[in-house]
């Protein structure tokens, strides 16, 4: 039974469920029969990008891949926003604006730290009980409340102004102002902006465009979405739908197949004996560590190897398990 992940580059139209669903196909076909497979936050089909997918004992760590923080690039296209603030969508306002490059740089500030956010109509959040864009579709009000959100980090991914070809984000911002008494339209207007954003649980892309165009005093919809990490996972690590497929065709999972513990590169490991590790197998409490209070994955090596036994939490020298790993190794 394999245990760990495989870090899918999503392709557009693929919609996260039936990338699990791949995985268990392809898992299936290679021998392994049935496999716990889960993912660690859904991604639209309309996006692409970074897509963790969790086989065996890692799917126990989906929720914490759930409440990780995740980093984006997206395309805004200015003078129009749509119903989906997508380019699936149907548009709903039009504009003659378009925000000059100084200005799109000036507003990024802005969004950067704790912000509130309107989700999308079109979203899976529940409204009494219902999805919003059932209702949505169904031609019904959806009205949202905003939520907090943390936006850690937003920069240019880069520029494409009318009519000429992308800037990368070392542009020099001053050699687009004019001279102070040369009005807007003499500015270099940008046509559209790729941006890159790291963001906390909760945020939608979507709605970031949206209320970034509207604050330049303008309209805008996402054109292009990509995922570029989910929590300690980035696009390095990613293989593609078809590098998958060869699994099932008789390629070795070991090549794709990234450990368990690699889902916890973002916090520290606790060494145990193979006495401590029985105990904490059995859900007791380890005593007299000298280690600072906060959560650890715990650890026993067998060889070389690390076999993940448990999160644990430490608080006044005292570990309590959160969560098991039912990994087997010769302690047992």
């Amino acid at each position: 039974m394999p245990h760990g992940w495989i870090i899918l580059d999503k392709p557009v139209g693929l919609g996260s469920t039936q990338a699990v669903a791949a995985v268990k196909r392809n898992l299936r076909e290679a021998g392994f029969g049935k496999v716990k497979v889960g993912h660690g936050g859904t991604l639209d089909p309309l996006a692409e990008g970074v897509l963790p997918i969790a086989l065996g004992e890692a799917t126990k760590l989906c929720g914490r891949m759930l409440d990780a923080s995740k980093s984006y690039a997206f395309t805004i296209q200015f003078g129009t926003e749509t119903d989906t603030l997508d380019a699936e969508g149907e548009v709903v306002e039009r504009t003659d604006r378009h925000p000059p490059l100084a200005a799109i740089a000036a507003v990024l500030a802005h969004f950067t730290g704790e912000i509130e956010q309107v989700p999308p109509a079109y979203s899976a959040l529940k409204l009494d009980g219902r999805r919003a864009y059932d209702l949505a579709r169904a031609g019904e009000q959806v009205e949202l409340k905003p939520r907090r959100v943390t936006i850690h980090a937003l920069e240019f991914a880069g520029t494409a102004p009318q009519g000429q070809p992308a800037i990368d984000s070392t542009f020099s911002l001053t050699s687009s102002r004019p001279d102070p008494e040369i009005g807007y339209e003499a500015l270099e207007l940008a046509d559209s902006v790729t941006l890159v954003a790291t963001v906390s649980k909760g945020t939608y892309i979507r709605s970031l465009a949206r209320d970034i165009a509207r604050a330049l005093g303008s309209l805008g919809h996402v054109t292009y979405l990509r995922r570029l990490k989910a929590g300690p996972f980035s696009e390095e690590q990613a293989i593609s739908l078809d590098k998958l497929n060869e699994i099932g065709k008789g390629a070795p999972l070991e090549d794709v197949i990234l450990p368990l513990e690699a889902g916890l590169d973002d916090i520290p490991a606790l060494d145990l004996d193979p006495e401590a590790a029985v105990a904490v197998r059995q859900g007791r409490v380890l005593t007299g560590l000298p280690q600072g209070e906060g959560l650890y994955w715990a650890r026993v090596f067998t060889g070389a190897m690390p076999v993940p036994i448990a999160l644990m939490q430490v608080e006044a020298g005292s570990a309590k398990v959160v969560r098991g790993f039912n990994l087997p190794d010769v302690a047992e």
